[in-house]
């Protein structure tokens, strides 16, 4: 196949008449689209306005999905015990796949090809077969949960360690390596040293098996930490082995001078999540810092339910203005930045090599975008366009892996207006399961 367009191949290089060949699941050329025309004659052709690499959303709750609109205006903690924990442990194993099938098919209808996603305690099976039927891209994990949790997901610590080892058996690797495990204790504050212990020693059995969780987003989660442990998060979070290449913590909003320098020489990826960050009031994580200390940084929409949308263009467009009010600084975190964090810096985070660019040899995520919208009129700038004015209803094309998702607009591997429509029945019967599961906030 050769997509023809203006080629977004990576943060410095646009190919402004250009193209893009792709063999199997890789891409065997990019560079002038006549050029490539006449070496590659024969090739079935499709135009799009704009190519860009697939994005990467590097923390994601897709079984969260069936919640967008529930827990508005609510605090962190609240906004957790009292309406999302309660909503999961209402999920049975069909409305599970559902949820996630809905998140995967928002994801790769607005140019999101790979998620770093944190599931919950029970039915992973579920979100696991919905990406690969999907064709999404990710690193999934099962949610541990071993104290305050409430009554559905409270679990044993050696049952959540070995259904964990169960689905990395089952799942890592899975669908030709388009799919793999991350061990996923939901955070400190409902992790057991035990757990969090075991998800260390779990995650160095297995080759390419990471670990994902939250990590100081919010004051009052860092002091119940402190109150649990005599630490602060991070520095806690080191000492049980929950840092280093492998990691990837979510929002990392609250972090003192010592607890930063512990990121940056364990290499600890960080993934900002602006929009829920905000929403949450949860406070503004300090990207430029991270950045500046050489701590890759990714970003991520998180759920539906503290967001509203998995959109990752509104993602990349909050993360760079939420950085200019920030440091009272119109040129921190530009157009440039904030494209690799939502590329390359988050298929680094998720673990895959040869993925967040268009380049010769790398894998083929790619995804072509509109630009004959208002929005775009008149088109000055590409990448600023990308960043600050695109929506992911622009997408138009999502190609995973050399298979195509979405082609004119339309989604190639599920029926997406039923999936809409099992979503919108599941829903109807959320409040009243999620009132009869609530527990008392611990």
């Amino acid at each position: 196949m050769l997509l023809a367009g203006t080629v977004v191949a990576d943060s410095s290089t646009i190919i402004h008449d250009g193209a893009v060949v792709v063999e199997d699941s890789r891409i065997a050329a990019v560079g002038e689209r006549d050029d490539l025309i006449e070496l590659y004659p024969d090739r079935e052709r499709q135009q799009y306005d704009v190519l860009l690499p697939g994005l990467v959303g590097g923390h994601i709750h897709s079984v969260q999905s069936l919640g967008r609109g529930i827990a508005d205006d609510t605090e962190l903690l609240d906004w957790l015990f009292d309406y999302v924990l309660p909503m999961e442990a209402s999920l049975s194993a069909e409305e599970m796949s559902i949820a996630a099938e809905l998140g995967y098919l928002e994801m790769i209808e607005s140019g999101t090809t790979t998620c770093v996603d944190h599931l919950s305690v029970d039915h992973a099976d579920e979100a696991f077969e919905a990406a690969g039927e999907t064709g999404i891209r990710g690193v999934l994990g099962k949610v541990m949960m071993d104290r305050r949790s409430p009554t559905g997901l409270l679990e044993d610590t050696d049952d959540a360690l070995a259904e964990s080892e169960r689905l990395i058996e089952k799942y890592h690797g899975a669908f030709n390596d388009r799919v793999r495990y991350a061990v996923t204790p939901r955070f400190a504050v409902s992790c057991t040293e035990e757990c969090l212990r075991g998800a260390r020693e779990l995650a160095d059995e297995y080759d390419g098996v990471r670990i994902h969780t939250h990590a100081s987003e919010n004051r009052s989660e860092i002091e119940t930490v402190k109150e649990d442990t005599g630490m602060r998060n991070i520095h806690w979070l080191d000492e049980v082995g929950l840092t280093g290449e492998d990691v990837v913590l979510a929002h990392c909003v609250w972090t003192d001078e010592s607890e930063r320098e512990v990121l940056a020489e364990t290499g600890t990826h960080v993934t900002h999540c602006p929009s829920s960050n905000m929403k949450l009031a949860s406070g503004i994580a300090p990207v430029w810092d991270y950045l500046g200390r050489g701590i890759n940084v990714a970003l991520g929409n998180d759920g539906p339910p503290c967001n509203n949308t998995l959109d990752p263009f509104t993602e990349m467009r909050q993360a760079s203005l939420l950085q200019k009010v920030d440091r009272l600084d119109p040129t921190a975190t530009p157009a440039k930045q904030v494209f690799e964090m939502a590329t390359v810096n988050g298929a680094k985070a998720a673990g895959f090599d040869r993925l967040g660019a268009i380049r010769e040899g790398w894998r083929a995520d790619i995804v072509g975008v509109r630009t004959d919208v208002t929005r775009a009129t008149p088109l000055h700038d590409v990448l600023s366009h990308l960043v600050f004015a695109a929506h992911g209803d622009d997408v138009q094309f999502t190609m995973v892996d050399g298979e195509v998702l979405v082609e004119d607009g339309e989604v190639t591997t599920v029926d997406a207006d039923a999936v809409r429509q099992r979503a919108s029945d599941v829903g109807l019967s959320l409040d009243e399961h999620r009132d009869a599961a609530r527990e008392v906030k611990p």
